[in-house]
């Protein structure tokens, strides 16, 4: 197998979280009920979490001197109980237009947090972390992935 490194892995993740972004902007406003929506919320909460513990343990720690001394970390678990936040409103919303928009609320910002980590926090991998290190973070990724997979 080719090695893939661990940006690359994470950044392939991206773009199906991109395209989930935007099936629940475009999807939500058409939703009927609020149990739909709170099925896709559900659904959105639960992708997150996964990507966002690998992307915890693989990045973010080996970067955490980095991203303290630039100011990032408190930003990105900001934005991360931000999203989490509007997220369990949508559970607790007994009203379908508020549940609507608090569900698209949070694709965006969402999206707006994965731009960052796109611009800022992968940059910074490649350029702090060492080729090695980056393909061994990558190889546990995949690692990772297999145990979910089972």
């Amino acid at each position: 197998h080719p090695r893939m490194k661990i940006t690359e892995a994470l950044l392939a993740e991206h773009v199906v979280f991109h395209n989930l972004f935007d099936y629940v902007e475009r999807a939500t406003p058409k939703l009927k009920t609020l149990g739909e929506v709170r099925a896709l919320a559900g659904l959105l909460d639960a992708m997150l979490e996964a990507h966002g513990q690998i992307e915890d343990k693989l990045i973010m720690e080996p970067l955490d001197h980095c991203l303290d001394q630039l100011g990032q970390n408190e930003v990105i678990h900001a934005e991360h109980e931000h999203i989490e936040a509007v997220l369990k409103q949508v559970r607790g919303c007994r009203e379908l237009k508020q549940a609507k928009k608090l569900l698209i609320i949070a694709a965006v910002v969402a999206r707006q947090h994965f731009d960052r980590e796109e611009r800022v926090i992968f940059p910074l991998a490649e350029k702090w972390l060492k080729h090695k290190t980056l393909d061994t973070l990558g190889s546990e990724w995949v690692a990772r992935r297999k145990q979910v997979l089972g």
